[in-house]
């Protein structure tokens, strides 16, 4: 794969992952508007492994508070970490199931046209500012309940559609429930790492039992790119939420949606 796709596909999906704009609907977009051959299930996930390495680092602290909460759990003790844990687990059930379900009957390749990417976009961004404007400011993570975090895990469901944004639909569904915009998106950003791991794992063990060394250098280049990236993208992004809302992303989104549409249509 020449060295300029890897590179701008590592850093759109670093930049994107964790903002509330759709990074698979960026991708989809890079793919329609070059007509780059696609990169293939193995980058994409080495690119996705890149940027869960920078929520592991930025979250370290929390990271390690989970693992210990994990542990206590095993030996039947429940701690604030360990209920986390559960949360977490427990929100990610429902995008396992139904993602599987659509992944092996291919509807998911019908949902990545330019015109999908574009209303989902104009749609979930007016979801996004809807649920900024409408919910709390206080509420935190240790006042979360299983209702609040199932609530949470059902709405990653959308995010199957290109556009409709991961971290945007549970940002949107933790600030309806009241949550404040930071502890939305450490929610939002933990809860990727579940998802990220079972695949990125799968991911690794494709590419090792491969023997293509041309594939796993350019997935290691990838996966590094997009933790640049995506570290870049999560510490900037938790600093503005300090003292901005959505409403800059749901702009940007409402826009992008736009463009798209008016290019389709009557370009």
């Amino acid at each position: 794969m020449p060295l300029s796709q890897l590179i701008v596909l590592a850093i759109i999906q670093g930049l994107t992952e964790f903002l509330p704009i759709s990074s698979s609907g960026h991708l989809a977009l890079v793919d329609e508007l070059t007509g780059w051959a696609d990169q293939g299930v193995l980058i994409d996930m080495a690119i996705h492994v890149g940027s869960l390495f920078a929520v592991l680092i930025y979250f370290r602290k929390d990271v390690l508070e989970l693992i210990g909460g994990a542990w206590m759990l095993l030996r039947g003790e429940m701690t604030e970490a360990g209920r986390l844990v559960l949360y977490l687990v427990g929100a990610s059930v429902p995008i396992f199931v139904v993602g599987f379900a659509v992944v092996s009957s291919g509807l998911v390749d019908g949902l990545r046209g330019a015109a999908t990417i574009a209303w989902a976009n104009m749609v979930f961004a007016l979801l996004l500012y809807w649920g900024d404007r409408a919910g709390g400011t206080s509420r935190t993570l240790r006042e979360m309940s299983w209702g609040q975090a199932l609530i949470i895990g059902l709405s990653q469901i959308a995010a199957i559609m290109p556009g409709a944004s991961r971290s945007g639909v549970t940002m949107t569904a933790a600030r309806f429930l009241g949550f404040d915009r930071k502890e939305a998106a450490r929610f939002s950003m933990l809860l990727a790492i579940p998802t990220i791991l079972g695949a990125g794992a799968a991911t690794a063990m494709e590419l090792i039992d491969s023997g293509n060394t041309t594939l796993q250098t350019d997935a290691v280049i990838a996966a590094f790119l997009s933790f640049l990236a995506a570290w870049l993208s999560i510490a900037v992004f938790m600093r503005l939420l300090e003292n901005i809302s959505l409403t800059p992303f749901v702009i940007y989104r409402v826009v992008l949606g736009a463009a798209l549409l008016g290019w389709l249509y009557l370009g």
